[in-house]
């Protein structure tokens, strides 16, 4: 079966817009890691300036706070580029969509 000209042109305009956000995210987790590296390091190395040995300034939450709160926006902003929604699946959206119908059949129903 050939494709007509306009399937070719969506199915190449999806396709770029998909390689668009995955550069997208590949530029937001190189940036994640290069940024955060810094920040851990200055942050570990100016404790330890203030008095604190390695291990008290490595092993405080505030040299990785960044890290942290940062990785949990990759997380969502991964979840939206790769389709995983464990929450509102396809499956879900279906069984939603089938008891709506079945709902408004009942409704409809009742006034025959």
């Amino acid at each position: 079966m050939e494709l007509n000209e306009f399937e070719k042109a969506d199915k190449l305009l999806r396709a770029k817009n998909r390689v668009k956000e995955l550069k997208g995210f590949y530029i937001h987790f190189i940036v994640y890691v290069v940024i955060n590296m810094f920040i851990t390091t200055i942050t570990i190395v100016a404790r330890m300036n203030a008095g604190e040995s390695f291990h008290d300034a490595f092993f405080n939450f505030a040299s990785f706070s960044t890290a942290i709160f940062w990785g949990i926006g990759l997380a969502f902003h991964a979840a939206k580029v790769y389709n995983y929604s464990p929450f509102f699946s396809k499956d879900w959206e279906e069984r939603q969509i089938k008891k709506y119908v079945e709902k408004d059949k009942k409704e409809a129903e009742k006034f025959n």
